[in-house]
């Protein structure tokens, strides 16, 4: 099996620097064979992608990860299913939240998964409003004291609400959030925050759901039609209020021209760019499994490093855009 970069969050977690990200099982990307995409996934493991991220809420995500680690001990054995990582989430309703409540949906994840305990346990909450994420958080320190969870992460949290847990002195080892290129809002707060306490991120969208990348340089601005899975239409909005596609146009132009000088492709300098960012652990690359196979495009990501000209060339266009911190706000703010 090959090796990729990783990165280390604790004594007992360490993860490969890109994650294969489970949300297009969920729905809105295509049609998923549950055969096909149990290959995939051997496929990504061979080639060192060994880092899953999933969540209860994303389909059929956890049973996928259930079955590969069955498959994988039937094919493999003990010594290659301990390679895999896997990161779950779990995403409430709010509402006021119960110590049996968080112990059976972990539970539920657990068996799901077909995992004894949960390497790093991702928590989300729609509402700040409600104040029982508090609670469920100190819940989960709890399971992550008897074992059940190795790891506690966050989904979305902006830099406000983190602060206050660390004032609680809860165990936060992460936060998963929205980065690319074009929303660098995780720069304004969250990442100078993370430095200071510890804390390391993985970014997602870091492709605009596949919108930064060779497949749409020098293309028209997409119809609504074109705009055929939940990704492409998320961050085509994104795209939007940054700046509009004219201008995503100069940026991917310049990126084209970056990407050429060490011969890999635009996603690969859009990856690059934030892997190289402070305090990011990994980028989250969404598997569409079955579908299309990224391997070995993903793996040319750790072949070169990006320059001070290539960083220049890039802000010299972000420059020309709107401020997304003042348009959306703080990380995970467009879901609030």
């Amino acid at each position: 099996m090959n090796k990729l970069p990783s990165y280390k969050l604790g004594p007992d977690l360490t993860v490969c620097r890109i994650l294969n990200g489970m949300w297009q099982v969920a729905g809105g990307h295509g049609y998923i064979d549950h055969e096909k995409a149990i290959e995939d996934m051997l496929r990504y493991h061979d080639s060192g992608f060994t880092t899953w991220d999933l969540a209860d809420i994303y389909g059929p995500a956890e049973d996928l990860i259930g079955e590969f680690r069955r498959r994988l001990l039937e094919l493999r054995g003990k010594e290659e299913l301990d390679r895999i990582q896997a990161l779950t989430k779990w995403v409430p309703q709010p509402g006021k939240i119960t110590r049996s409540a968080v112990i059976e949906n972990i539970q539920r994840s657990l068996n799901r998964m077909n995992v004894n305990s949960i390497d790093l346990l991702q928590f989300h909450w729609w509402d700040y409003n409600n104040p029982y994420y508090m609670d469920a958080l100190k819940y989960l320190a709890d399971l992550r004291d008897n074992g059940m969870i190795k790891n506690i992460g966050l989904t979305n949290f902006d830099t406000e609400r983190v602060q206050i847990m660390m004032d609680s002195d809860l165990p936060i080892v992460s936060n998963q959030i929205q980065y690319s290129i074009i929303d660098r809002r995780p720069e304004v707060k969250m990442i100078p925050f993370c430095q200071k306490h510890n804390i390391c991120l993985f970014a997602y969208g870091s492709l605009c759901g596949g919108l930064m990348s060779d497949r749409y340089f020098k293309r028209e601005k997409p119809t609504a039609a074109q705009l055929d899975t939940l990704s492409l239409r998320k961050y085509h909005q994104i795209i939007e209020k940054w700046g509009g596609w004219n201008l995503f146009q100069e940026l991917l132009s310049n990126l084209k021209t970056i990407a050429q000088k060490y011969k890999v492709s635009i996603a690969n300098i859009a990856t690059r760019f934030i892997l190289d960012s402070p305090a990011v652990a990994g980028v989250i690359i969404g598997t569409r499994l079955g579908i299309v196979d990224h391997r070995a495009g993903n793996a040319q990501v750790f072949n070169f490093r990006l320059e001070r000209s290539d960083l220049d060339a890039i802000d010299a266009v972000c420059k020309k855009s709107n401020n997304l911190f003042e348009i959306i706000g703080d990380c995970g703010d467009e879901y609030r």
